[in-house]
């Protein structure tokens, strides 16, 4: 008995090492690996960064564009900011793109977190020239802004869409849902995209706040937000006000 007892008793020693050798493993490939790779939003940032850089591009031009916009931002209830819009290969070899929409609090004035949205056609083109363009559309009343919470709509129909007027001499009195402009190799130009289709993107607004969230949440309950958005959300505030 005492023979089998020492035995086990080596056998016991042996292991501890052992064991605790695997546990520093496991807790170093715990510490050292980066967890935040798989859910870290690169590419929704990505494309945040680039919605502000686009809504900034178009208020620099105050002579030849930005005249008419600047002087109704303010009536805006809304704004989907499309940073790049391709013509052909995204919807049967239509036009399409990615954006972001952000809201503004009819109480507050202030501007809310962006949403994700995808929007494809095969009835639109560019219309300035170019197989690329950016593309801001102003959403002016209620209607537009509820059609853009449900998970898709046409526009067209009964959410009226026009090309946005451009120039010093731009009608300010335009009787519309959505305005729309686009801007393609510096050149401006409102551009007609009736027919277009456009979806939000669950898939990126829940990688962007960490959790399944819809656009009612982000939009107008104002559930969530993501410090990233910032810059944007200023750029927005201070241009509308």
């Amino acid at each position: 008995m005492a023979k089998k007892e020492k035995e086990n008793m080596d056998k016991k020693i042996i292991k501890r090492p052992l064991l605790f050798c695997i546990a520093i493993m496991t807790m170093g490939m715990v510490i050292f690996a980066n967890p935040t790779t798989a859910t870290e939003p690169v590419e929704q940032q990505g494309l945040v960064d680039k919605a502000r850089v686009t809504f900034e591009n178009f208020m620099v031009d105050k002579q030849n564009f930005g005249e008419w916009f600047r002087k109704n931002l303010h009536e805006a209830k809304g704004l989907l900011i499309v940073p790049t819009m391709l013509k052909g290969g995204y919807i049967l070899g239509g036009s399409g793109g990615t954006g972001v929409l952000v809201v503004k609090d009819a109480k507050t004035g202030l501007w809310s977190q962006p949403a994700f949205y995808r929007m494809g056609s095969v009835t639109f083109g560019l219309q300035i020239g170019g197989e690329a363009a950016e593309v801001i559309m102003m959403v002016r009343t209620q209607k537009a802004v509820d059609k853009l919470l449900a998970s898709s709509f046409k526009l067209g129909g009964d959410t009226s869409i026009a090309a946005g007027p451009v120039g010093g001499g731009a009608k300010s009195n335009v009787m519309t849902d959505i305005i729309s402009y686009a801007r393609s190799k510096g050149a401006y130009a409102g551009v007609s995209l009736e027919g277009a289709m456009i979806m939000t993107w669950p898939k990126w607004n829940q990688a962007y706040y960490g959790k399944a969230v819809t656009p009612v949440e982000i939009l107008v309950e104002k559930s969530v937000s993501n410090p990233g958005s910032t810059q944007l959300i200023e750029a927005v505030q201070e241009a509308s006000n």
